[in-house]
């Protein structure tokens, strides 16, 4: 692809990111999730499965959602520095995403976490693979973290036990703004590591190869009654 000079005054400077290596998950219910990093040239199914959240009130879907298809399309148009995007997926159909980005080399910065099929942790368990992608793949030093929604708050704030840099704003502040900013140093990953991270690799192909093709989920439990129409 040729880029005009135009183009390349636009796009921010990026750091080398390595890889997340795929891992599987077998969640409460059975089935098995596929946790694998997705590529800019399928932001399109990315953007579509989020849309339909950004008209949900309940549990702050409009305003993740709103955030999150601003930060893949941004990520998508070359806007974005060092931002990836982790997604769940079961037989090839997004059940959660997370998308996150590096400052620099040491800190990290948690963006937003969003669950489709909900009661089986599935937004705890890529939350979970966002911050071993940073901290042990990435050997990042820190992420900083805010919450918008009760149940992120309970879940990742709390349960993670993080220390909060209230008593540096603003000198410390997440960029989404937001309650005061909190930290995930690698000491206190590595006390719930045990705890919050799981999975299995490497992912067998026949499993890997059903999360080769993503798909848009057909339906929502957020939206009752909705159907997605499948070309």
């Amino acid at each position: 692809m040729i880029i005009d000079e135009m183009e390349k005054k636009l796009r921010p400077p990026e750091i080398a990111l390595k890889p997340y290596p795929a891992k599987m998950i077998t969640l409460a219910n059975g089935e098995v999730m596929v946790v694998r990093e997705v590529h800019r040239n399928e932001a399109a199914v990315l953007l579509e499965t989020i849309s339909p959240l950004i008209g949900v009130k309940k549990d702050f879907y409009d305003i993740v959602a709103a955030r999150m298809y601003a930060e893949v399309l941004g990520w998508h148009l070359y806007r974005v520095a060092n931002e990836f995007v982790l997604v769940g997926a079961i037989n090839g159909e997004i059940v959660g995403l997370v998308t996150s980005r590096c400052v620099d080399e040491n800190i990290g910065m948690s963006l937003h976490t969003l669950t489709v099929k909900r009661g089986l942790r599935i937004g705890a368990q890529l939350f979970a693979a966002k911050m071993e992608h940073h901290l042990e793949l990435l050997e990042q030093k820190e992420v900083w973290i805010v919450a918008e929604s009760p149940n992120g708050f309970k879940r990742f704030l709390i349960e993670y036990e993080l220390d909060s840099a209230e008593d540096r704003y603003p000198g410390v502040q997440h960029e989404l703004g937001g309650v005061p900013t909190c930290i995930l140093t690698r000491t206190l990953y590595d006390a719930v590591r045990e705890q919050k991270v799981t999975g299995t690799r490497p992912v067998p192909a026949e499993i890997l190869g059903t999360a080769d093709v993503l798909k848009a989920p057909g339906e929502y439990p957020q939206i009752p009654g909705y159907k997605r129409s499948r070309k």
